[in-house]
Formats: structure tokens, sequence, C-alpha cells
């Protein structure tokens, strides 16, 4: 009876110790430990009254064995992981990434040759793991899409007799698709650049505007005005109202009363609609932007303030001038591709199992600044490419085929997402799910998107994460996300895999390999392979109406 009461014991002294995610009943670690003191009996319930000498008695020994146990469980654990895991390691995570976000590729811009040549390595990549081409040439699926590049571009402002002068990628940023031109212009602030005058709001009534600068937000309103949001959601549209006006040119700037008021980042997020070539379009800092209220009764807050307070415009002329020197080079019709590699599945073949990351970032300007895009996506591509290894090195295929997809253009509107769901190499409806990777490695937790929409699908991705080390917050949303939006418009599942606090060098300069949190980023690896795993194996079935 005391062998009983002893193992019980020790049995005890183990519960505190145990990792979390080994105390479920049926992980394997602790499955092996539980076998182990059933022989000895240690699942007898003791008698309501334990005989306390018993553990005085051997307390020394219950400690020793239990230590024994602790070391036992954690050898057994890492076991069970070495046994389980994929082939996903730091080193070759950081590997890729390092190289995506070189100063070599400058940024990866859809279309440019640094873009070309991180196509051409992930191609060589998916060579390299002898994946199927899914029927393109070299693995890469070619379409056209707009392109334009900042050659040359400064920006001075001028208040009374005094001149500032200001460096390109801090003080200011270009528009990725600004126009061409050299000014210098008076400066008119028009609150949020709309001329919706149908609507009951017009920042540009009563003003004169032409020949000279508008400065305006960049976003639109968060307010809506009886009820409707009354934004053009679309910087060419504010270039077109401005053109309308007589405008020659707008400096944006960022709301300043914002918790955290978004510095000047390198964007080509245009919106539809032409290009307008000769039209100047700079992004500047508030701090640059005082420069041109000095000498002005108004500040730049008190005018968001009033703007928002009243849903009315409060447009003012400004009292400095800005000097502004763009000089771009547009193209319509650029060449660009997405990246596709294909593993062929076994019994259930002829489903596929998407897997996707964006491959493009904002590129550079001027050749004096270029935004890597470390985690954004460099850390997207690292781990569809180190997923890709863990499929192709396994013993066997999975029952469905799985298609890797480095994406272009996402930076742009999802285009290359889109091309991929409207030229797809298999039949859409034959797509089980579809997983993206996108700023995957800066941060502190993970994120994974779709589960309002896809529940079940979703609950994989978290039970998967339960079983390591249970770093998914309990935050989701329904289906889509950057570029699993397309897809999830064709009615496809969607699952999005993010890191939490991800954005803190979000399309600035600084987004570098050395900002990244490298075990996260293969912790996140780990749980999307494991969850993709489960998925083409088929474990998971695609709903039929509600999911």
């Amino acid at each position: 009876m005391q062998v009983i009461y002893f193992y019980y014991a020790v049995r005890q002294s183990l519960i505190g110790f145990i990792p979390n995610n080994f105390q479920a009943k049926d992980h394997p670690a602790w499955q092996l430990i539980h076998r182990f003191l059933f022989c000895a009996g240690a699942f007898v319930k003791p008698p309501k009254r334990y005989p306390v000498h018993i553990y005085k008695k051997n307390m020394k020994t219950i400690v020793s064995v239990a230590g024994l146990f602790i070391f036992f469980l954690w050898l057994a654990g890492c076991s069970q992981e070495s046994k389980d895991s994929p082939k996903i390691t730091s080193k070759k995570l950081s590997e890729h990434v390092k190289f995506l976000a070189s100063k070599e590729l400058k940024g990866r811009l859809a279309g440019s040759q640094g873009y070309n040549k991180a196509a051409r390595y992930v191609a060589d990549e998916f060579k390299a793991l002898k994946l199927s081409d899914a029927g393109y040439d070299d693995y890469f699926q070619r379409f056209t899409l707009e392109y334009n590049r900042i050659k040359a571009a400064s920006y001075s402002a001028v208040s009374g007799d005094t001149t500032y002068s200001y460096h390109l990628g801090k003080d200011y940023i270009c528009r990725g698709f600004s126009g061409s031109g050299a000014l210098d212009a008076p400066v008119v602030f028009c609150g949020y650049g709309l001329s919706r005058p149908e609507k009951g709001y017009d920042d540009f009534a009563g003003l004169d505007v032409k020949g000279k600068i508008v400065m305006e937000f960049k976003s639109d309103p968060h307010w809506r005005l009886d009820g409707e949001q009354i934004g053009y959601r679309s910087l060419r549209k504010k270039v077109e109202a401005a053109r309308k006006h007589g405008a020659v040119g707008i400096i944006y700037v960022s709301r300043p009363n914002r918790t955290n008021p978004q510095k000047p980042i390198g964007s080509v997020m245009h919106g539809e609609g032409a290009q307008d070539q000769d039209f100047p379009q700079i992004h500047i800092s508030l701090e640059a932007a005082e420069d041109l209220f000095r000498n002005s009764p108004h500040s730049l807050k008190a005018l968001q303030t009033a703007i928002d307070k009243h849903k009315a415009p409060r447009s003012v002329s400004l009292p400095g001038r800005a000097r502004i020197m763009v000089e771009a080079d547009y193209d319509p019709r650029k060449n660009s591709m997405n990246v596709v590699g294909m593993l062929e599945g076994d019994s259930l073949k002829n489903e596929y199992l998407v897997i996707g990351a964006h491959l493009d970032h904002v590129g550079s300007q001027a050749g004096k600044v270029y935004f890597p895009g470390a985690n954004d996506n460099a850390s997207g591509v690292a781990s569809l490419l180190e997923m890709a290894r863990a499929f192709a090195s396994k013993e066997y295929r999975p029952a469905r085929s799985v298609i890797f997809v480095a994406f272009s253009a996402e930076e742009q509107g999802l285009n290359g997402a889109r091309y991929f769901v409207d030229h797809s190499p298999v039949n859409s409806d034959r797509i089980v799910a579809m997983m993206n990777l996108d700023c995957v490695a800066h941060g502190d937790s993970m994120v994974v998107g779709g589960g309002k929409s896809f529940p079940r699908l979703y609950k994989i991705a978290t039970q998967q994460d339960a079983k390591m080390k249970g770093m998914v917050i309990d935050r989701t949303w329904g289906g889509g996300g950057a570029d699993a939006t397309p897809f999830y418009e064709q009615g496809i599942p969607t699952l999005y895999f993010a890191t939490q606090n991800s954005y803190t060098h979000l399309h600035l300069p600084s987004d570098q390999p050395v900002t990244l949190n490298d075990s996260l980023h293969r912790y996140l690896t780990r749980v999307a392979f494991k969850t993709a795993e489960e998925i083409a194996e088929g474990e998971y079935s695609p709903p039929s109406g509600n999911d």
C-alpha cells in the first residue's frame, strides 16, 4: 500500500512542473508517464486520510524521483517533437529573409528587376525541391501591370525668409504612383481633398487653387455624413478632384489627432483610374507640415478637430510655399509574374490546398532609399519556402495536392492573387482551402484570420497551436484579408496567418531583418505547416453551405 501512496505522491509532485501544453491527457509524452506510473499503481485513489508520515519519511526520494520524471517527461516531449515536427529551422528562414530583403533587390517592386530576381530565387527553390511547375514556363505565371519608378525627387518649403530642406525617406516620400514635375507654388490646405457637392461636402468650395499645391489628409474621413461614407477610397480620385479645380500637385499629410499618426510610408496602393503623369504627389511628416503653417493663425490639429467635429470643410490658404521635384518613369503594361509550384498528391490528388504569400514590396526611390520589406513580406515567403521543403522531404506524398504561390503586386491591390484566381491552373471548385502568410515574423504572438467564416478550418490551426506553445491569441475575423480575399470572394475557405503587433516598421526603411523575432517566425511556420499537413491529408472537408 505504501508503494501506491509513494507513486501517487510522485505523480502529484509532477503536476506543478509539467508545461501546460503537456498536461492534456492525449499528449503522447504525458501518456508515457501515466503508463509508467500506472504500472506502480499510481492511479489508485488514496484514502481520505492520507498517511502524512509516508510523505515525510520518503520526501528526499520523492523529490529525486520527481526530478527524474521531469527530465524523463522533457526527453519524451523532445523526442515527440523531433518525430512529428517539420524540418523547419530559424537558420533557413533567416537566410531567405536576408536575401529577399537585401539592397540588391531594392524593395522588390512588382515589375522591377529586383522583383524579377526575387521571383527567380523562389523558382529555383521550387525546382530544387522537385516541385511541379503546374504547367507554367519555369514556374512563372506571367501577367502585366502598371509600373512607376521614382527616378529622382526633392522637396523643400519656404516660410518667410527661411527655406527648409528635407530628407527623402525620413521627412517625406513620393507616392508610388506620383507623376513627374518641378513645382514652386503656394500651398492651400484642403482638408480631406473631397469634392462631393451632391453629398453636401466640398473641400474646394470657394477656394482658388489654380496653379497651387494642395495639402490634404491622405486618409478619408472616419465619420459618416447622413449615415453615408463620403470618402473616395482612392488617391487617384483625390488627384482627379484636385486637378479638376486647377491644382498642380498634392502634399499628403497624416491626421495629427490620431493616437499614433502614420509616418510617411512607401506605398503603391493608388486605386483605380487613369495615371496622371505630370501631377507630383508626396507624403510629408507632421513636423515638415508645421513649417508650412508658420506665421499662420491656424494649426493642422485644430483644423482636423473642426472638420471632424462639424463634418464640414475648413480649408485655408497657407503662408508658406513648397518646392517639389519628382521624376518618374511610368509604364502601363509592365511584365510581372506569380511564382507557382505544386506537389502532386496521392489518393485525393485532384483536390488542392493553396498556400500563398506575396513576394512584392514597395521598391525604392531616387537611388536614395529602399524599403527592405523583411517582415512584409520576405518573412511570409520564407515560411512558404520552408513549408514546401517540409512537404517535399516527407517519405510519402499527402493525399491532396499542394500548390505553393508567391504572389506579385499585392501592394498594388492584390493584383497577383486576383490573377491567379481568375486564371487558376486547376479548377477553383477543387481548391478545398487557401492559407495566406503575410507579416509573420515581427511581434510577440500569433493571430489566425478566417475563423468567423470557417470555424472548422480555424479549429485545426488552433488545435495544432495548442499542442505546442499556445501562442495564437483569441481574436479572429471573417474570411479573406490581403491575398486571401480573392479566394474568399470565389467561395474558397481561407486562413490568414500573421503575427500580433506586427506593423511597427510597416512600409518603412526600418523593416530590416534585424527587427524580426526569429523564434516566433519559426514557431508560426511550424503551426502553419502542421495545419496544412492536416488539411492536405484529407482530414478537413470544405463546407457545403454553413461551415
